[in-house]
């Protein structure tokens, strides 16, 4: 049977309340938190709802390794485990329960808390987020479900996580690539600056598989990629080309600064384009004139 997510909270009231037992690295972890409890191993089960489906297997080799010589450090927060007498569910500390099976471990030190559904899911994707090693696939991943679920906004969780907002739009936007390329990016074969270049193309894969033959930069890929399909319709004299990530960022900068709908038109085969500002009242013109005029 499904379960129904508790009534979500404002990202940002009771974050900090959350974010108290997430961290960003094992490694700085304090190593003075004191377990609520020691647990069997085999008590202790993953949640269903993680976001994170792709662990690096060298660094959960090295995690093993240091669990074997010298425990485990930093408690796993759990709860106990939904519609069970005994056994618990792993709010925070994924890695380290896998890490801790493979160094062959019995008992886990756990701190246990009395989260709902809704926290429960809101800090799975919070700790995966903060994590440096996470790929750009399932930080974006991660970005679209706190906005599906809890319906944060970009700027509320630019506020909340201490990322920009230009961050956060630049990767929800590589969602929008096909999934053989959302995998290049997965396995490292492409960087979030490579797949940019492609989102929207629709050659995007011949392109991502070019790139990664020929080992080009990020700039050739821009280049590589405005180049268009082999094959070319005739351009129209003054109709628009097709929009590369930069012109789309630098329209969505613009519109998030001006308060206004801002788009940008290239004219095909020249240098030069057109700059619309779309206002909706006649306050909004006026503004518009006081930014102008440097007021």
């Amino acid at each position: 049977m499904a379960r129904t997510p508790a009534k979500s909270r404002g990202l940002g009231r009771g974050l900090s309340a959350l974010m108290s037992d997430v961290t960003a690295d094992d490694a700085t972890r304090d190593p003075q938190t004191r377990a609520d409890l020691v647990v069997p191993i085999e008590q202790v089960q993953p949640n269903p709802d993680q976001p994170r489906r792709t662990f690096d297997q060298d660094a959960l080799d090295e995690l093993a390794a240091s669990i074997a010589e010298k425990g485990i450090i930093q408690p796993l927060i759990v709860r106990q485990a939904p519609g069970k007498s005994k056994g618990y569910e792993i709010v925070a500390g994924e890695r380290r329960w896998r890490a801790a099976q493979m160094a062959k471990l019995h008992d886990v030190p756990v701190i246990l808390r009395d989260y709902n559904d809704t926290e429960v899911l809101e800090i799975a994707i919070i700790e995966n987020i903060q994590r440096a090693d996470l790929n750009p696939v399932d930080e974006a991943t991660g970005y679209q479900h706190l906005m599906d679920r809890f319906g944060h906004t970009q700027d509320q969780m630019a506020t909340a996580l201490g990322k920009s907002r230009s961050h956060i739009a630049n990767l929800l936007r590589l969602l929008k690539l096909p999934e053989e390329v959302q995998r290049y990016l997965v396995s490292g074969q492409l960087s979030a600056g490579h797949a940019r270049a492609l989102v929207g193309h629709d050659q995007a894969v011949a392109l991502a598989r070019e790139v990664i033959q020929r080992k080009l930069s990020v700039r050739d890929t821009e280049k590589l990629a405005k180049k268009g399909p082999a094959i070319k319709k005739r351009a129209v004299p003054g109709a628009p080309v097709p929009k590369d990530a930069d012109t789309v960022q630098i329209e969505n900068e613009l519109t998030a600064t001006l308060g206004m709908k801002v788009t940008i038109d290239h004219a095909a085969g020249g240098e030069g384009g057109k700059l619309s500002v779309s206002y909706k009242s006649l306050d909004q013109l006026d503004d518009l004139l006081r930014a102008l005029a440097g007021n």
